[in-house]
């Protein structure tokens, strides 16, 4: 991808192709509100692939004006330039011209919410001493009158040497047009003066950058002084010696470490600035603001923690069943037509069985998971999803992750797939890895299905006061995942993963109102970020499946001598017996008969066995591979796969699907790691094999030992 795309501009009557002029990157502190103003200045005129080598995705846009086009580059939010975690040293390698295939930005828009000034101004004045044509945009400044907080702008530009400042709201669009007119001009300004903040560490990075040669900038003698970058450090070191650099760090710090030294003079100059421009006025009747306060109190806090837990999955598991049903419907009326259109052929079972059914495998899934990204979208834009990482930060605590963990988790319970790629936030890799190797154990939707089969068909419906048996169950299953992610967690941060405890520091933001358009950006952006690189592996997976249950055919004859034609009173009961049958000698039948000895502690057989294995790349297909198995064709998931399960004997007239092997089998499917598209997410985002193996292994490994323990110890106690 390009990063100065062609547009077309249209300055008259005939459109001319251009190039942008002027590649601008927005850099800001986390929660500032930088990514909503990105979507309103380039809509859906944006794309996102991923910086060379690395995971971190990259979004860029751009802003059509009348007489010109703008390239706009959304970077992750930074609080400073010494971040640790993966988006921010990736924001800060591409602010300071460091990441290999990606321009140096020619000017910035520093975008500084306008409730915590102080914090942005920090960043701010790191950023002046690249000496980049620099504009502000000073975001939600209505929530600031609305909280009280005045700011004199016109002061404030003057205290910043100059340096454009456009009040915005990117929620209502108010100072939007000042500031598309002023960006138009961004390139001709002048650079910034030195920060005066620290003006002895400026002149000293300057005076050194020219003496050390070109390929040293004045911001990298900078951060070599302060101890941030560990081969600039080295490097350093090695071209001035070791001895002046400790002598020019004594001068400039004293005693103190150079960070926290930097901490004090930066903020001691901001206390200045925000002295002149800033003005409080106490609001004491803004319900608002005394309902936030009374949010992060710990209890009310919690209570409305679980409260919204549950409409989100109450609405995950409600909203979506009517479409999905119709998604359901739509896939099964599709492969009949096929079928009626091509006789029944390896053509029609290829597109109806493996084409239709792979694809409705993963769409099927697509409104739950949408539903949940929408939830977490309302929730991250309105300042929600931050104050929940810092409430559960002391129960992360306990298993050696922090409140960074929490997000990620929470988005495992639609797919783990987009929850792994949310690690990416979290500084320490050993604590990603950790995250990473706990996700897969929360009751994704994929699991849903498995469950409702085994305990509609097993569990029965005995009402326990205003509860039931059944949602007991389900419930019980839920609390399984949950304790098996964090008690993987605890292990591995005890032992392969063990490491300093997290450091988790969080502003909290302030609650705002979440703007329609970026959400329906976003929304947009995570479904096909979905359906490209989870649902492309899970259709592999079910093409596999097809062909693995489809070859070798069994002809008439063999079926014949199989089944007795007599006793068959339907033509739909035949198709489903010889369907049965083919699968019996199929590739797919052949190897749960060849592994069923292996399964056989669990109490199951080869049918069983069989759906298990072709559940290993994606566990969506098992209810339709069981389906096949027992001769139910298209009525897979209805009442009638279940009673076959209940009608399933061993050759000896024993029960296979007995209470204590259902109950094994639901702790395997909780525990058990069937996804391949979440195998091939660990292993691009650990850049390893190891780590995927592990998982695939370590999960398999306690789902079978859960499922032995609990079927032999139920079947003993049943005798």
């Amino acid at each position: 991808m390009a990063d100065k795309p062609e547009v077309t501009i249209p300055v008259n009557k005939i459109g001319i192709r251009q190039k942008a002029k002027a590649t601008i990157t927005l850099i800001g502190n986390p929660n500032a509100g930088k990514s909503t103003l990105f979507n309103r200045l380039t809509g859906l005129r944006q794309t996102t692939a991923n910086y060379p080598g690395v995971t971190v995705e990259k979004h860029q846009g751009t802003l059509q004006l009348p007489d010109q086009a703008l390239s706009l580059i959304d970077l992750p939010g930074i609080y400073s330039l010494d971040g640790d975690s993966a988006d921010e040293r990736i924001a800060v390698d591409v602010i300071l011209g460091r990441m290999s295939g990606t321009e140096k930005p020619s000017s910035l828009l520093v975008v500084i919410d306008a409730t915590h000034i102080y914090r942005g101004l920090y960043l701010l004045e790191q950023l002046l001493e690249l000496q980049l044509p620099t504009m502000v945009a000073l975001t939600m400044i209505d929530a600031a009158t609305a909280t009280g907080i005045n700011i004199d702008v016109r002061a404030l530009e003057k205290k910043l040497g100059g340096i454009p400042i456009y009040p915005v709201s990117s929620i209502s669009g108010h100072g939007l047009d000042e500031l598309k007119q002023g960006l138009t001009e961004i390139t001709q300004l002048k650079p910034p003066l030195i920060p005066a903040s620290w003006p002895e560490l400026s002149e000293t990075a300057e005076q050194l950058s020219q003496q050390l040669g070109a390929n040293w900038q004045r911001i990298d003698v900078i951060q070599a002084l302060l101890q941030t970058q560990e081969t600039l450090v080295d490097q350093l070191d090695k071209q001035l010696g070791s001895e002046i650099v400790a002598d020019i760090r004594h001068r400039l710090f004293e005693d103190a470490h150079p960070v926290a030294a930097e901490t004090r003079q930066r903020y001691r100059w901001i206390k200045s600035v925000i002295a002149g421009v800033q003005e409080q006025v106490p609001l004491y009747l803004k319900l608002g603001v005394r309902l936030a306060r009374w949010t992060n109190r710990p209890w009310p806090a919690t209570l409305l923690f679980f409260v919204v837990l549950l409409l989100v999955f109450q609405a995950v598991f409600s909203w979506a069943i009517p479409l999905m049903d119709a998604i359901d419907d739509a896939s099964g009326a599709l492969a009949t037509w096929i079928v009626a259109q091509l006789g029944h052929n390896a053509l029609s079972s290829f597109l109806a069985d493996g084409v239709v059914a792979g694809v409705g495998s993963v769409i099927i899934f697509l409104p739950q998971i949408l539903i949940l990204f929408l939830f977490i979208i309302i929730l991250e834009d309105s300042g929600y999803l931050a104050r929940t990482s810092f409430l559960m930060d002391r129960v992360m605590r306990s298993v050696g992750l922090s409140g960074q963990s929490v997000i990620p988790m929470l988005s495992s319970f639609a797919c783990a797939v987009p929850s792994i790629m949310a690690t990416r936030v979290i500084p320490s890799r050993k604590d990603r890895i950790a995250t990473m190797m706990a996700a897969p154990f929360m009751t994704c939707s994929a699991r849903l299905p498995i469950y409702a089969l085994l305990i509609a068909a097993f569990v029965p419906d005995r009402p326990m006061g205003w509860l039931n048996l059944q949602g007991i169950v389900l419930f019980g299953l839920y609390v399984l995942g949950i304790l098996g992610g964090l008690g993987t967690a605890l292990l591995l941060k005890s032992s392969a993963l063990k490491g300093p405890k997290p450091r988790f520091v969080l502003a909290l933001p302030e609650f705002r109102r979440p703007n329609l358009q970026t959400v329906a950006i976003k929304l947009l952006e995570r479904g096909s970020i979905f359906i490209k690189r989870a649902g492309t592996i899970i259709f592999a997976a079910a093409m596999v499946v097809w062909v693995l249950a489809y070859f070798p055919r069994m002809d008439n004859v063999e079926f014949r001598a199989t089944v007795v034609q007599s006793e068959l009173s339907e033509p739909s009961q035949m198709e489903n017996l010889q369907s049965a049958a083919q699968l019996s000698q199929s590739w797919l039948g052949r190897i749960g008969k060849v592994i069923e000895p292996v399964f056989v502690p669990l109490g199951w057989d080869w049918r069983v066995s069989s759906a298990v294995v072709a559940g290993f790349p994606a566990r969506e297909v098992v209810v339709a591979v069981m389906g096949t198995i027992y001769a139910v064709g298209s009525e897979a998931d209805d009442q009638s796969l279940a009673e076959k399960l209940n009608a399933a004997r061993w050759p000896d007239g024993r029960t296979i699907f007995t209470l204590p092997m259902v109950l094994g089998l639901l702790i395997f499917y909780a525990w058990c790691l069937q996804c391949a598209a979440t195998l091939a997410t660990i292993r691009r985002e650990t850049n390893s094999w190891r780590w995927p193996i592990f998982a695939w292994t370590y999960m398999t490994s306690i789902g079978y030992i859960g499922a032995l323990v609990v079927f032999q110890t139920g079947s003993l106690v049943s005798t």
